[in-house]
């Protein structure tokens, strides 16, 4: 009896044993998590990006390379449409490449600090321990955080589901969704590389742009090519199309289409020019923006980008920042009226 009482016991302290090594509680994790933030010295990761914004799944192939305190690359490649564009600060500034059109814009910004932004590491952390009612729960493998995203213009995508590994508190995947918990942007990580190693002029904007003309030429026929009138998708309560002009210019033709009703903006589109070899960087007043497809530049009343090898800009003096990017995402989505 006495020997069948001992072995109970030994029993029940291996169970408590095995079950207190294998959980830890959602404060230890974040306590963990601020930790090896603040030790990091920069990573390199590989990831897949898929937006479910449009009618078709969009899948971008990341490349992120930070080094603290306040270095980034960050390199979008979209394979199937031969795209790729990269967002990269230094200690010059903040600088869109668009390396196709041999376009380099640079920001006064405080990105990535002033948003939310799902590929890349410490952002995450900071969302998890910005957000004191955050959802947490454990898998064999993996810690899960469900918490609220810091997007300024984009109040669609308020949540997000976070995913570590548990060995070394890596990102292995992000879910953003909006309010009905549909996940409409997801990134998958399949590489993740702490402490990496970087040389002199990893984030020079140059030395990156050359770099990124190896693998996506620029353009050479541009000027051959007729774009096709895009419109968008998005639905501004009282707003519709109320004039659609076709302007000749010496490249082609700018097409300007005017909305019209409870607010109003206008929207143009023409052929993107590709700027010469020795072309100096354009500074742009306003926020880089990921619009899905593309980065954009955000001011107060405007919002610019350029896709396919076509320039838009969309310009309202009643249109929110919030309306003006969401419009601008719709406009990817259709090819017609």
């Amino acid at each position: 009896m006495e020997k069948k009482l001992l072995l109970l016991l030994a029993g029940l302290m291996v169970i408590f044993a095995l079950t207190a090594c294998g959980s830890k509680s959602q404060e230890d994790v974040i306590k963990e998590l601020n930790s090896k933030v603040e030790v990091m010295k920069g990573y390199k990761a590989e990831a897949k990006m898929t937006l479910q914004m449009g009618k078709e799944p969009q899948v971008y192939n990341v490349q992120i390379w930070h080094k603290e305190p306040n270095y980034y690359r960050v390199n979008l490649k979209n394979e199937k449409k031969d795209q790729s564009q990269m967002i990269l600060r230094n200690d010059e500034g903040v600088f869109v490449l668009t390396p196709a059109l041999n376009k380099s814009f640079r920001f006064q910004s405080e990105w990535p600090q002033n948003s939310s932004q799902a590929y890349l590491y410490e952002s995450l952390v900071k969302d998890i321990l910005e957000d004191k009612e955050s959802k947490f729960s454990a898998t064999k493998d993996h810690y899960v955080f469900e918490t609220k995203t810091r997007y300024q213009n984009n109040k669609m995508l308020p949540f997000q589901e976070i995913t570590l590994n548990k060995k070394d508190l890596s990102p292995v995947s992000v879910k953003v969704m909006d309010t009905d918990r549909n996940a409409l942007v997801t990134v998958t990580f399949s590489e993740v590389k702490f402490d990496a190693s970087f040389d002199e002029n990893d984030f020079d904007m140059k030395k990156n742009m050359t770099g990124a003309q190896l693998e996506v030429p620029v353009m050479a026929d541009l000027d051959d090519k007729e774009f096709t009138v895009k419109y968008p998708t998005a639905e501004i309560p009282g707003v519709s199309l109320v004039d659609e002009k076709v302007v000749k210019t010496e490249d082609g033709k700018r097409v300007v289409l005017t909305f019209d009703g409870e607010k109003s903006y206008t929207l143009i589109q023409e052929k993107a020019k590709v700027m010469p070899a020795e072309a100096s960087v354009t500074y742009v007043k306003g926020e880089p923006v990921d619009l899905g497809f593309t980065v954009g530049a955000l001011s107060e009343k405007m919002v610019t980008w350029t896709h396919q090898g076509v320039d838009y800009t969309i310009a309202s003096n009643e249109l929110s920042p919030e309306e003006l990017l969401t419009v601008a995402r719709s406009v990817s989505e259709s090819m017609v009226k």
